[in-house]
């Protein structure tokens, strides 16, 4: 719940249901959270799955760390950093985002994942993602591939072709 909550603050969502926590529901749409943002965290090929825990149980410290300064009562029925508001949550990732902050790495770190998960849904193949509807790669309006599971761009991304097609280009777009 904490690592939702947190991903939920870096790329916000709405929420999925009247009574949820994890998600502020500052946002339409989906966000990070919808987004896979936990999925890609546990994925081994980011190297901090085996530190999540830690890592929550650390945000949580922090947020009672913040509460008790600013003379804020949380919720004990959810986790600390649950319990803060949205715009507190944003104002202690940016403490901890700081630079000058001891760990400024870690929260630096989790919060570019929790973007990629929305920017690029890194841990998904791109076309099952998109036939999924994942809501990063429909809010950048990335397009469909072609029947054939292919990208073809009919409009050059400069608007001018920059080299011509090899003649031994084969349909497949391979080299000859």
């Amino acid at each position: 719940m904490t690592l939702e909550a947190y991903a939920d603050t870096i790329v916000p969502g709405q929420k999925r249901w009247a009574e949820d926590r994890a998600i502020a529901g500052v946002s339409t749409g989906g966000g990070a959270v919808e987004a896979g943002a936990l999925e890609l965290l546990r994925w081994d090929a980011t190297g901090i799955h085996d530190g999540l825990d830690d890592l929550a149980d650390l945000a949580n410290e922090h947020a009672r760390g913040y509460a008790a300064e600013l003379g804020l009562t949380l919720d004990e029925e959810v986790p600390p950093f649950v319990a803060l508001d949205y715009q507190d949550r944003v104002a202690l990732i940016v403490r901890l985002t700081t630079p000058g902050h001891p760990e400024k790495d870690f929260w630096v770190m989790l919060s570019l994942f929790c973007n990629m998960a929305f920017d690029s849904a890194a841990h998904l193949h791109t076309a099952q993602a998109l036939a999924d509807g994942h809501p990063g790669l429909a809010a950048m309006g990335i397009s469909q591939p072609d029947a054939d599971g292919l990208w073809r761009f009919k409009e050059f991304g400069y608007g001018k072709q920059f080299a011509r097609l090899h003649p031994d280009t084969t349909p497949q777009g391979s080299p000859a």
